[in-house]
């Protein structure tokens, strides 16, 4: 398979999510040029459509930025980074402008039908591991607003090209192709998927964007696209990984037959909301308070492994979080689609209580930038999930993610607008790069070797990789997903590509990714829960787990 078609940008965005579609905006805002956005499927398809609860931002007089910090610190266990930590929270407001700009409506007190509300003041929520209301959100579908104001803004900018429905395969990336010198990102090799082609596109800077990998678990809350694209993309041009044994599980997805991947937000324990488990005489009972003394509102870590204790503890298949102190009318107006998603399940939130259990939600690690989004690969970015900036420590505390995703891509096109010169100086002359070959690939008729190792990953993950794991459990991950690699590199290379066979040489390599950190950290801490090892180690306090591809020059 041959490429047809080289393009040329001066700025390459892969991903269309809050921080993709934000880093272009602000590429197009602070610098010159050409900007395209390639996304492997429809602009809005991705994570941060689906989030629910909000963005965290100190906005209200009684809340400060050091109690935001101290709660960041505390929800990431000894891990995060106070710098990044107090530069991303210190920016949060002014995004926030920014968004409203664009376009983007934010619930306010007055909508909610508060009395004494002033006129334009945020309806405020509070989440996991918050001791303030501080979270912003638009009812219950606060990325969907979100990404609706940004798709209309990048539609309207003439400088911005988006290409739907195109794959990135890999980066073009100096070392791997065998030039000397430091390591430089030239583009991208991109799977055009309707046309069945690989287009190469080269540009001055590259920006990965490409969310989460939820998908590399058997029970996600996310959507079909998040297979860890970005990470493995960045892992295979000798970019540095960090972190990615903190994966968190979001404590309450929706347990139903009918319905699935649904997330029930933590702004409902915001709102008073009590998780209570079935006991042996059939009655619910509380049991949070057995675990923190936040109780239904600590940290997701806590709570997750909280709920996945009782569940085998009591053999009950979910646990159950109560809204019924809150009367129909609040719910109806607070949690418009929740309401509705669990009234076309049977449930009512008003009167019964919510079925749930935990699920694969988000990654803590990734690519590891500064505060910049710099990934350390001259003209290479990363923001958003794909990053890892130390902003999320050992676990992120519920709405920082969105936040993030705001102040970094601005971060980024600035640091790029200042360096431009620079990068397009050290690059010029080396963008005559190898078109995309496969040699003589033939088309395959074997589907079912694609879909045998995606589903045998997505298990193995969930069963020892998880919330609870074990030494015995992550050597035995380790032995599969090494069998399973020889196994798609050769398939990779015989056959013609598609779509899910790249996906599932991403999903594998951050399968790999995650269990060799979770391997390498030698005690529990965070959402790396090893009960073979203490809590904590002191001494690894605020010491990052990094792996990077190994490189020597040809």
């Amino acid at each position: 398979m041959n490429a047809e078609k080289n393009f040329f940008f001066d700025h390459l965005v892969i991903g269309s999510g809050l921080a993709g579609l934000t880093t272009a905006l602000m590429l197009a805002e602070k610098t010159s040029g050409k900007i395209a956005v390639v996304t492997k499927g429809a602009i809005d398809d991705c994570n941060s459509r689906q989030a629910q609860g909000g963005i965290a931002c100190v906005t209200d007089p009684g809340d400060t930025f050091e109690e935001h910090l101290a709660d960041t610190l505390a929800a990431g266990d000894h891990l995060c980074h106070p710098d990044v930590v107090m530069g991303i929270i210190r920016k949060g407001p002014e995004r926030i402008k920014w968004l409203i700009d664009i376009g983007t409506h934010f619930t306010t007190r007055e909508e909610m039908g508060y009395d004494s509300a002033e006129k334009g003041e945020f309806d405020l929520g509070r989440e996991g591991g918050h001791k303030k209301r501080r979270i912003l959100h638009a009812g219950d579908i606060t990325g969907a607003e979100v990404e609706r104001s940004l798709v209309a803004a990048c539609r309207a900018n003439p400088r911005i090209t988006v290409f739907e429905n195109h794959v990135a395969i890999d980066l073009i990336c100096t070392w791997r192709l065998g030039w000397m010198g430091d390591n430089q990102c030239l583009g991208a090799y991109v799977f055009d998927a309707e046309e069945n082609q690989v287009r190469t596109f080269t540009s001055y800077t590259t920006t990965i964007a490409t969310g989460g990998c939820g998908k590399v678990y058997l029970y996600t809350s996310n959507p079909d696209v998040a297979c860890g694209a970005g990470v493995a993309l960045g892992y295979r041009a000798f970019a540095k990984i960090a972190n990615m044994e903190f994966y968190q599980f979001h404590p309450t997805i929706l347990y139903h037959p009918k319905v699935k991947s649904f997330l029930i937000s933590e702004a409902l324990r915001g709102e008073g909301g009590v998780l209570k488990v079935m006991n042996a005489k059939g009655e619910l009972e509380e049991f949070m308070q057995n675990y923190h003394e936040m109780k239904s509102l600590a940290p997701r870590d806590v709570v997750a492994r909280a709920i996945d204790n009782e569940l085998k503890r009591s053999g009950q298949p979910c646990v159950y979080l109560d809204m019924r102190h809150r009367d129909e009318e609040f719910l109806r107006k607070r949690f418009p689609n929740i309401f509705a998603k669990c009234l076309e399940a049977g449930i009512n939130m008003a009167k019964d209580p919510i079925p749930v259990v935990p699920a694969a939600h988000f990654s803590c690690g990734g690519i590891k930038t500064d505060l910049n989004g710099y990934a350390g690969i001259h003209g290479l970015y990363a923001v958003g999930e794909t990053a890892c900036t130390g902003l999320h420590g050992a676990n992120r505390l519920a709405s920082n993610s969105l936040l993030e995703a705001l102040v970094v891509p601005d971060n980024a096109a600035s640091h790029i607008a200042e360096h431009l010169d620079e990068i397009k100086a050290s690059m010029d002359g080396r963008r005559k790069v190898p078109l995309w070959t496969s040699g003589e690939a033939t088309n395959s008729d074997e589907q079912v070797v694609i879909t045998h190792n995606w589903e045998e990953i997505r298990r193995f993950m969930w069963d020892y990789v998880g919330i609870y794991r074990t030494d015995k459990r992550l050597e035995r991950a380790k032995h599969r997903i090494m069998m399973i690699q020889r196994e798609i590199e050769k398939y990779y290379w015989d056959f013609h590509l598609t779509k899910d066979l790249i996906e599932l040489r991403n999903m594998a390599t951050v399968a790999q990714l995650i269990i060799d950190s979770a391997m390498s950290r030698k005690e529990s801490r965070g959402l790396h829960y090893n009960a073979d090892y203490p809590h904590r180690d002191e001494s690894l306090d605020e010491v990052d787990t990094i792996i990077q591809k190994p490189y020597s020059a040809q």
